[in-house]
């Protein structure tokens, strides 16, 4: 066993938690190019959890992603963990379907991963010092992990929703169109609650920090904090002199007429965005560059170009009918396989035959094959839009191009080539300038100091230790249930789950969860004849009280005080029209009340958003179209259900929970048992299908009492097998 491995163990060196939920990660022989969802992402985790493991005060890196079971995709990917050496992990947690999903079917099931993901770290044993999430769906996950562990959290975004739904818009799409295939707004929306929750925003270049994330709501540039990724410079290094062919050059060599050339190569996913096109255009267009070099395409792989995905089959079939059209055939090569062993010999034959590396796309948020190239001594003409400017400003190795020129595109390829000092010039400022910017021992450095800046920042509050007498300490399972409309609103069904509960309290833990006030919760119980609940979830989850003497969680109390300012929510709010207070009576100290008036009236997008420019922070709740709650976003009925559970040590999948609306959501999701009543709301429809989900016939406490039958909940606490959210 490794040193810091051990070390991490003892409790000795942070603890870090990183999580990028789709693609397929390994640790080695990435497929990157496979999909648009095995791209630079993916590589830039794994290589970011080895640098910070590298790193002498980490001890412990778990990059959390999803485990999938596909006979398509190789069987690495199912394997639950996967050592990558210096005490890092990949851990794959199990979320929805078994099979590969592409990012935009995963919405569904993040609350589940999420729910995984913390079991995953209280097996551990550690408390980790940061959550960083990738991308937005991995972002919306380390927002629930934050507020469960009350721990710092870091996102980074890769690519940004609202900067591609411009781009889509103006390459012809239609709104329609891009909802449906995208989910745009919902992943924008997750981006914004990443933002609002974050404690800093780690971008790759201030072009991104001040021109893209500047475009959403809740953007906050004190949080913003620029750390360009590294590159392996062991893996790209310049080549040998005398260095034979690589093993690739007979795929390559089979395509050229005269493959002594110098080669202008592009790589990357055959992606719309990549504007392959815009290069063969460009090449085409110049005759110096046809009689004087030869144009690589590295587009990913494939057997058939008709069994690709719509997207790459798209743009690979312009690419050969351009070809055709153009008349380039022995001029272009685009082998139709590589691996990832072969990318580092890749960009070692362009800067071997003096040739350039071209990144064409039509934005590039950053670009990690510029300096892979860079690293390898091949000079390179990048897009104007993104993180290439940076890169050049920084290394000296290079030319901006307009992406939609390709004359221009042509004209500065040709102004390399054609002129060997440049060239050699190029090449060598851009090996200097990669190992003084780009390197990834310098990147977990900075990452780390952040990390220490924040701890002092952040105040991390510990869970109050459990009880260890009393009946709650005695029961391994719990039955939580909202009130109105679920476990009341039928007498006789009422009174047929009172004697259920009866016959089985000894066994049993029994809550509930409402939005009602405590007060007002045990009389209405007491009225209908309800013992008193072991646990008491209240004002929509901002309140923890235990047992008939009410007692309340302190612990909790000062867990959800993290950016909690109701003062300064009140005076944004109450100047709104159609928002009435409350009467004080039903203002709670972590929960803000309103009525709308008139019903129905009430745009919760505009609430959102106009605290979010206020950098103010809180669970916007809207219910029953005439009820608007404010609470810390720490506070949720979903949350309080599972900070009892972790509190007292009753593990998720022995939890059964019941609601009949939409307040009660995300209690139901996730790897808790859930219960949807006969006589729910239409808003809950959208869970049907969820395998945790038991969508109960009968109505009120009989459904209830329905679900706790559909799931065994007194002896395996079964789960039916299907495709959900399991």
């Amino acid at each position: 066993m490794k040193k810091t491995q051990s070390k991490a163990r003892q409790g000795e060196g942070l603890y870090l938690v990183l999580i990028s939920v789709h693609g397929l990660i390994r640790g080695e022989n990435l497929e990157l190019g496979r999909d648009a969802d095995t791209g630079g992402q993916t590589l830039y985790v794994v290589e970011l959890a080895r640098a910070l493991a590298r790193h002498p005060q980490v001890g412990r890196v778990d990059l959390l992603t999803r485990r999938v079971v596909d006979s398509r995709v190789d069987d690495d990917y199912a394997e639950p963990v996967e050592d990558l050496g210096d005490g890092a992990h990949i851990v794959r947690l199990d979320s929805g379907p078994k099979r590969y999903l592409r990012k935009e079917k995963l919405w569904p099931y993040l609350d589940c991963f999420a729910d995984n993901a913390l079991a995953h770290i209280r097996r551990v044993g550690l408390r980790p010092d940061v959550v960083h999430g990738h991308y937005a769906d991995a972002g919306q996950v380390a927002v629930r992990l934050s507020n469960l562990l009350g721990v710092p959290m870091l996102q980074t975004g890769h690519s940004l929703g609202r900067v591609k739904r411009e781009r889509l818009r103006e390459s012809g799409l239609s709104e329609k169109d891009i909802e449906s295939r995208y989910n745009i707004s919902t992943r924008i929306h997750a981006e914004e609650e990443a933002l609002a929750h974050a404690h800093r925003v780690i971008a790759s270049t201030r072009q991104e920090v001040d021109e893209q994330y500047a475009t959403y709501d809740n953007y906050q540039p004190e949080r913003m904090e620029v750390i360009p990724p590294g590159t392996d410079l062991e893996r790209f290094h310049p080549p040998k002199r005398g260095e034979r062919k690589p093993p690739i050059w007979p795929e390559i060599r089979r395509f050229l007429q005269k493959p002594d050339r110098p080669l202008i190569m592009a790589l990357s996913r055959a992606d719309e965005r990549k504007n392959i096109r815009g290069l063969v255009d460009a090449y085409a267009g110049n005759e110096w560059l046809r009689e004087n070099a030869n144009l690589l395409i590295v587009a990913g792989n494939r057997d058939d170009i008709r069994d690709l995905e719509k997207g790459a089959r798209e743009v690979l079939t312009d690419l050969l009918l351009r070809i055709d059209r153009h008349d380039l055939y022995g001029k272009v090569a685009c082998p139709k396989h590589h691996g990832s062993d072969d990318v580092p010999d890749l960009y070692r034959l362009v800067a071997s035959t003096r040739g350039v590396f071209v990144n064409p796309a039509l934005t590039e948020p950053f670009g990690l094959t510029l300096i892979e190239a860079a690293a390898s001594g091949a000079p390179i003409v990048a897009t104007n839009d993104g993180g290439p400017e940076e890169i050049i400003s920084r290394c000296h190795n290079g030319l901006l191009i307009d992406p939609q020129d390709p004359e221009g595109i042509a004209d500065a390829i040709q102004a390399i080539l054609a002129d060997r000092p440049r060239w050699q010039r190029y090449s060598r400022d851009g090996l200097k300038g990669v190992r003084k910017h780009y390197s990834w021992d310098g990147h977990a450095e900075k990452y780390v100091r952040l990390l220490r800046s924040l701890s002092r920042e952040v105040r991390q509050v510990r869970h109050e230790q459990r009880q260890v007498s009393g009946r709650l300490a005695n029961v391994d399972r719990a039955v939580i249930t909202d009130i109105d409309n679920t476990l009341l609103g039928d007498t006789k069904a009422t009174r047929a789950f009172v004697a259920w509960l009866r016959r089985n309290r000894k066994r049993v833990a029994f809550g509930v969860a409402t939005g009602r006030r405590i007060d007002s919760a045990a009389a209405v119980l007491e009225e209908h004849g309800v013992p008193m609940p072991d646990v008491w979830i209240t004002s929509v989850g901002s309140e923890i009280h235990y047992g008939s003497e009410q007692t309340p969680d302190r612990g909790w109390a000062r867990h959800i005080s993290h950016r909690w300012e109701p003062e300064r929510l009140r005076e944004a709010l109450d100047a709104e029209s159609g928002l009435v207070p409350q009467p004080d009576i039903d203002q709670r100290s972590h929960k803000v009340s309103y009525f709308v008036e008139p019903p129905g009236t009430l745009d919760v997008e505009t609430i959102e958003t106009r605290l979010y420019r206020a950098d103010l922070h809180a669970h916007v709740i809207y219910s029953h179209e005439r009820f608007l709650d404010l609470l810390p976003v720490r506070a949720s009925k979903g949350l309080a259900v599972r900070y009892f559970a972790d509190k007292w040590g009753i593990p998720l999948e022995h939890v059964l929970v019941a609601g009949d609306s939409g307040n009660d959501e995300d209690m139901l999701r996730g790897r808790l048992l859930g219960v949807v009543v006969g006589n729910h709301q239409p808003e809950l429809q959208s869970l049907r299908g969820f395998k945790r989900i038991c969508f109960a016939r009968a109505t009120h406490a009989r459904g209830i009492l329905e679900g706790i039958e559909h799931f065994d909940l007194l002896n395996r606490c079964d789960v039916p097998t299907g495709d959900g959210s399991g």
